[in-house]
């Protein structure tokens, strides 16, 4: 190939600057070796200095592009432009026109507050990006022009010859033509949980990404081994860098409360300015009323009816909703996700870290005899062995001794506790057998001094197996074997059966392979042969065959218990939950079917998924629950179908792999002890203790909160109303207006943020789990709320203007009047802020009456400035205030007490059959 050829190929990997797009995708998994090198014009020799410099010229560094960074300031402005922010606004300057001044410093700072909350938490998500960037590697190992030499991975491009090593990051993807037992770990790309052995020979140009075992992609660690490859893509062209890429496009979606509050407030605006000059019309054409004196009736009439303490308290109400989230391990990162989780219908997991311990563990040991499966997970060695549900005494069982031994002594792994943690340093499935064994009563530190090892045949893709030679201090000798039963099977003479040797049955080891092969589980067999005091050479000739046959362990990374009983607690709330992993079908559905997430073996495969349009997918996802060998586009296109059929989805996940589809999901939910940064910076919630089982907690107060919310809006609506319409009844009526707009704004005031705030400190009624999630495209008003709302509005109306007619009727002064209007006004939502404890239920019980404490305090600190505006001089003269005796108070509390009975009985006769249910 000449160097015209070598730039035409090179041009095909990129026609564009890398800084600002992304190379072409190709199928360098599907090349050998040779093709590689010959289509980037290098050899195993690597490039020279001058090409090198050529092409990182041409392709720029090997590092992820920064992505445009916006402004502090324009990131601040942002914050305000928000639907609820608007409203606040609004309510500010008209409460600041009518010169109330407190109340209109309260809502700003309220702005402000939250503005800044939100500058502070929204910048944290422009480090996503960066959290990918870094986890590239920083330093290099390049052979150029033969020689080897060290460089910063930058430096890197297409072309370049790159040996890398256990405990190395792979600095850029790479086909690899040479290596000894390389094994990577690459669960922050596809969720494998255990280190893939490679090799170099190419692989179908259809293969998942899991399954490119010739490649090794750039981030991605080196946990043993050696291995040289030829550099085929660098920076933003790399996988690692095509997630990047995706992370950057991806878009978030508005919350369902938002999209809802913002109709509703467009709504109400429009309701309330056609009712205001409707009845200024009415005023001055057919009531003969002054102008001005209808302008300013109006005025009032649109500051009764406003509800601008309702922004203020759903910001507060998520608030609390974000502090009792993260005392149950769930960090809220954006305030809005709170409701958010409360609407959820979907749950897309991860599986490795997420819904499994992401430890590998021994679960099943088969002899010739038993299948004995190992209780205890992870890697914390106490557990014990049983067969049906009998626990066995291993002395009885000289082969399960013999294996476990086997299991310890050939193997590099070493078993580690620090304080009341267990980790394992080396590769984790040496690691499980290394746990089975000490489960088994052995020490592992004794047994390596007894039995030291003399020689070994290390472990080797080409023949799949380990062997290690030990001879005791009495010098008994013996081998031993583990690997892949299709290589150990026929090496093995024997099998053995307590302390005998027979023949071996090799059609019972199939069966038993395939049997726990079907469960999801990783096999390996365990052989042994004893030699002679004076063979201290480990040759392959020495266990070609003769070996007796110990047994076979099934292998797999459990699941959690917790999230176990989380799955069923989501399916009884009506939320499904789907897995999404890189992992193999096989054990996906294994664990799938073991944690209760479906019922059938049915699943659908990155591969799948590629032959599909969106249309299709969108028409499968509701009936998939399992999704395998997933790459970060195939997540995207999952969470992004599921949002087409109208689900609010909650996706969680830990690894880089997992942001994109994190940031698009309507909560992206971030592992916090073993996520990666990226995962948590692209996410609206990090559980603190990795557990699945705390996302249903955060779904349950998430529930709470738009309760709660749902209740605040119960609450201001109807007392609004009633003021509204308490100034239409007067208008229509031809009196004199019972309160006047500055009375109405002093009512709005002091109940907003006492009596409707105490509302958001409710707890969690029974039975929030066990109903469907709310549908999200309905109306943030629902009949049954429009329908309270007319009806505790006409109530209040009647008690108010009722009393203030009857006072009026009986020669009471205006001023006077007017007392008793507005102190009846606010008795009426005190009774009715008992009743919108629960929405549907009785609150005539204990627990109804005195259960939220808040609201308690809230009730006496309203009455407190009740007494002081009825009573204090200064109130009295801003107010145009009297005072009122005990009679005008006896009053009062009959026609609250009236509205408190008539709301209950409401509740009985509508509602009773149902809670009944």
């Amino acid at each position: 190939m000449d160097t015209l050829d070598t730039l035409d190929t090179l041009d095909t990997l990129d026609t564009l600057d890398t800084q600002t797009s992304i190379q072409t995708p190709t199928d360098w998994h599907s090349y050998s070796p040779e093709q590689v090198t010959g289509k980037l014009d290098t050899s195993d020799q690597g490039l020279s200095e001058e090409q090198a410099a050529a092409r990182l010229k041409k392709f720029g560094e090997n590092r992820l592009p920064a992505p445009p960074r916006r402004s502090g300031l324009t990131r601040l402005l942002s914050q305000f432009h928000n639907v609820l922010i608007y409203v606040l606004l609004v309510a500010a300057i008209v409460t600041a026109l009518l010169g109330h001044s407190v109340d209109s410093g309260v809502i700003i700072a309220v702005v402000i507050i939250n503005a800044l909350v939100g500058f502070i938490q929204e910048g944290k998500a422009e480090k996503a990006i960066d959290a990918v960037r870094h986890m590239l590697s920083q330093q290099a190992v390049v052979i150029r022009h033969g020689q080897r030499k060290q460089i910063p991975a930058e430096e890197l491009v297409p072309g370049d010859v790159v040996f890398i090593q256990s405990g190395d990051r792979v600095p850029a993807d790479l086909q690899l033509f040479k290596l000894k037992e390389l094994n990577i770990e690459e669960a922050l790309l596809t969720g494998e949980s255990v280190p893939v052995l490679k090799q170099t020979n190419p692989v179908a140009s259809d293969a998942d990404l899991g399954d490119r075992t010739n490649l090794a992609f750039s981030g991605t660690l080196v946990t043993h081994g050696q291995g040289m490859g030829t550099v085929i893509a660098t920076g933003a062209a790399t996988e690692i860098g095509r997630i990047s890429t995706l992370l950057a496009e991806v878009h978030t979606l508005t919350t369902p409360l938002t999209r809802q509050l913002d109709s509703f407030a467009r709504w109400l605006t429009g309701a309330i300015l056609l009712i205001a000059l409707a009845t200024m019309a009415f005023g001055y054409l057919v009531r003969d009323y002054a102008l001005g004196d209808m302008f300013l009736a109006a005025v009032g009439l649109a500051v009764a009816a406003i509800p601008e303490g309702l922004p203020a308290v759903i910001t507060i109400a998520l608030a609390i909703g974000v502090q009792r989230m993260a005392n149950r391990r769930a960090i809220i990162r954006r305030l809005p996700a709170v409701e958010t989780l409360g609407s959820v219908s979907v749950i897309c997991s991860d599986k490795t870290g997420t819904l499994t311990r992401n430890e590998m563990t021994v679960t099943t040991v088969t002899s010739a005899r038993c299948s004995a499966d190992i209780s205890g997970v992870g890697y914390n060695p106490h557990g014990t062995f049983s067969c049906e549900n009998k626990d066995l005494n291993l002395k009885e069982f000289d082969e399960f001794q013999q294996l476990c031994r086997a299991a310890v002594l050939c193997n590099d792994a070493q078993l580690t506790q620090r304080d009341e943690d267990w980790t394992i340093e080396g590769d984790p499935t040496e690691g499980a057998l290394l746990v089975m064994g000490a489960k088994s009563g052995i020490n592992l530190q004794e047994l390596h001094l007894t039995m030291p090892r003399d020689d070994l045949i290390p472990f080797e893709s080409e023949h799949r197996f380990m062997a290690t030679l030990h001879h005791d201090h009495l010098g008994n000798g013996i081998i031993y074997v583990k690997g892949a039963i299709e290589a150990i099977l026929p090496r093995c003479h024997w099998q053995k059966v307590g302390e005998d040797n027979v023949n071996l049955d090799a059609d019972y080891w199939n069966l038993q392979q395939e049997l726990i092969a079907r469960q999801g589980k990783r096999t390996l067999a365990l052989a042994q042969l004893e030699v002679t005091e004076a063979h201290r050479i480990l040759h392959f000739n020495d266990i070609s065959n003769n070996l007796t046959l110990l047994g076979v362990v099934g292998i797999i990374d459990p699941p959690r218990e917790e999230a176990i009983k989380a799955v069923a607690e989501c399916h009884q709330a009506g939320v499904q939950v789907k897995m999404i992993t890189g992992d193999h079908v096989t054990t996906a559905t294994a664990i799938a079917l073991q944690m209760g997430i479906t019922e059938s073996p049915h699943t659908l495969t990155g591969s799948q998924i590629e032959q599909m349009t969106d249309e299709e997918l969108q028409d499968k996802v509701e009936s998939v629950q399992v999704f395998a060998r997933a790459s970060p586009e195939h997540k995207l296109r999952i969470v992004s179908a599921l949002q087409a059929r109208h689900h609010v989805v909650a996706m969680t996940g830990d690894g880089v792999n997992d942001a994109p589809s994190l940031k698009r999901a309507d909560v992206g939910t971030a592992m916090g002890v073993k996520g990666t940064e990226a995962a948590k910076e692209a996410s609206e919630m990090v559980l603190a203790d990795d557990n699945f089982a705390s996302i249903t907690h955060a779904v349950e107060e998430g529930r709470t909160v738009f309760d709660n919310i749902s209740k605040s809006i119960l609450f201001i609506l109807p007392t609004n109303g009633g003021e509204a319409l308490t100034v239409m009844a007067a208008i229509a009526l031809g009196t004199l207006l019972p309160v006047t707009p500055a009375q109405i704004l002093w009512v709005n005031m002091i109940t907003a943020v006492t009596l409707a705030l105490s509302l958001t400190f409710e707890p969690t009624e029974p039975g929030v789990m066990q109903r469907p999630p709310r549908n999200t495209r309905s109306p943030i008003l629902s009949p049954f709320m429009v329908w309270r709302i007319v009806f505790v509005s006409l109530l209040m109306v009647a008690g108010t203007f009722g009393l203030f007619l009857w006072e009026r009727s009986n020669g009471t002064d205006i001023n006077t009047a007017r007392t008793i209007a507005v102190n009846t006004l606010v008795i009426l939502e005190i009774f009715y802020l008992l009743n919108s404890r629960f929405l549907t239920r009785s609150v005539l019980t204990r627990d109804g009456i005195l259960g939220n404490p808040y609201a308690l305090y809230a009730i006496a600190l309203v009455i407190f400035f009740q007494l002081l505006f009825t009573y204090l001089p200064i109130m009295q003269l801003f107010f145009h205030t009297v005072s009122i005796d005990a009679a005008a108070w006896g009053r009062i509390l009959l026609v609250g007490f009236i509205l408190f009975l008539a709301v209950e009985l409401e509740k009985k006769l509508i509602h009773g059959p149902q809670n009944k249910k």
